[in-house]
């Protein structure tokens, strides 16, 4: 049974929610001001109190930050008569869950107290998951505790003792180069050199040298011999990024190394042997580019003997918390200060965000906050995240249909998604609000937003 504190120094009001509450079944105690309630909070943990933001001795915001520092778990949901934007930054930056104006309607205050309990019981296990970054949430330096990465993490152990060649495939930012590091440290090689290039960093002129090395002479500028790539990570293993945008002629020359593990420098006349391993990525369709002919097929093959996917962010969002647990403490070392935690808010905001950056796109959000946070908790106002990937309002209606036609299901999620943004924003953050103004149940309204993952 959960324990309820309502806090109002109105006696109507209380005696109301007391009735109202104890009838839905909860233990619920009543305190007629701010001071008297904390007391009651330092003799009894309660499960989520319920405060008129407005009281004599103690206002609301105060008696927020009382609570919090007493216990933190407790859900706190604020009820007002004078609703504001101003009012809400306030009291999401002190963790209240939610709050509501007074002439609230009673179904809607029940389906806010019954999602603030649930959410309870969900961050009570997530901050014993992330107390630290433990051995089985992480491999090498890749985090994350998902069935997703978890299948990653059995995969890299299973392919890291072999030869075969391994292509790595995922969006930019999931973190492509990382899992190669972890193949590789993870092998017999790992005492050997890892040498990694981007294909698609370096001019075409420029990237045949790179890979291959020189002759003295063998071109303007050649002033000396000098080793490719493939010669620096001999016994090791060799990366090549974005393999997708690898030339045609050098696709072929690629081709020989690996079938016959020989190479020759750029005005060399002798054929170089060497033993690596090669781990290519792409975030690109390769299989679309062999049919359209822009890469080689025999290459592919050849590249893809082992394939890895790494999952968005965005179907991940479990790992979310752990992650920025992880960059937060990172960078607060970095930059020598003392944040060690994150407002409820401002996590609920990243949980809810798509991150079409993945993984880089998280680390510079928390870089940039810990950057520009002067108090020891990174809070909401703090977040830059992206528009991208959203569509503004009259683009949707005023889209033109292509001759091949459009997926409905797929527009109308983005209509709807776009709608529950806009209600979420005209009602400060408030989830209540926000489905008053939908004409939808806060049931309704916390499905869709999980749905469409807005």
């Amino acid at each position: 049974m959960a324990g309820i504190l309502v806090v109002d120094d109105d006696a109507g009001m209380r005696e109301f929610l007391e009735i109202m509450l104890s009838r839905d079944g909860y233990e619920v105690k009543c305190a007629g001001d701010g001071k008297k309630a904390l007391g009651l909070c330092g003799k009894q943990k309660f499960d989520l109190v319920i405060t008129d933001l407005k009281m004599p001795k103690v206002d609301g915001i105060d008696f927020l930050k009382g609570v919090k520092e007493i216990s933190p778990e407790t859900m706190v949901i604020l009820i007002t008569a004078y609703a504001s934007g101003e009012t809400a930054v306030a009291a999401m930056k002190e963790g209240a869950y939610d709050y509501i104006e007074k002439d609230f309607d009673v179904e809607d205050l029940k389906d806010t107290i019954r999602d603030a309990l649930n959410k309870k019981g969900i961050k009570e296990k997530e901050a014993l998951f992330i107390r630290g970054v433990e051995d089985d949430e992480r491999f090498g330096d890749l985090i994350g505790k998902s069935k997703e990465m978890l299948k990653v993490y059995s995969l890299i152990k299973k392919v890291a003792d072999t030869t075969a060649s391994i292509i790595i495939m995922g969006e930019s930012g999931t973190g492509k180069e990382i899992v190669a590091r972890a193949i590789h440290e993870n092998s017999p090689r790992k005492n050997m050199p890892f040498v990694a290039l981007n294909c698609g960093g370096i001019p075409d002129n420029l990237l045949e040298s790179e890979l291959f090395g020189y002759m003295k002479g063998s071109f303007t500028g050649a002033y000396s011999d000098k080793a490719g790539l493939f010669e620096s990570a001999r016994g090791g293993t060799v990366f090549l990024d974005e393999i997708a945008d690898l030339p045609s002629i050098l696709q072929v020359k690629l081709l020989r190394v690996i079938q016959e593990k020989t190479f020759r420098r750029i005005g060399g006349a002798e054929d170089i042997r060497v033993d690596v391993r090669f781990i290519s990525a792409t975030n690109r369709n390769l299989e679309q580019k062999v049919e359209d002919g822009s890469f080689r097929e025999d290459l592919y093959y050849r590249l893809n003997v082992i394939p890895v996917n790494i999952p968005p962010l965005r179907n991940r969002r479990e790992d979310i918390p752990l992650l920025t647990k992880y960059f937060i403490d990172k960078y607060s070392r970095e930059f020598k200060k003392e944040i060690n935690k994150i407002s409820s808010y401002a996590m609920e905001l990243l949980v809810e965000y798509r991150f079409p950056g993945n993984v880089r796109e998280l680390e510079n959000i928390i870089e940039r906050c810990v950057a520009l946070e002067t108090s020891n908790i990174v809070l909401p106002e703090n977040l830059i995240m992206s528009a991208k990937g959203r569509p503004e309002w009259n683009t949707v209606f005023d889209m033109n249909i292509p001759e091949k036609g459009i997926d409905l299901s797929e527009e109308m999620e983005k209509v709807e998604s776009l709608l529950i943004q806009k209600a979420l924003e005209s009602a400060n953050g408030s989830k209540a609000k926000a489905a008053r103004l939908l004409n939808v149940t806060r049931d309704s309204l916390n499905y869709r937003i999980e749905k469409l993952g807005v």
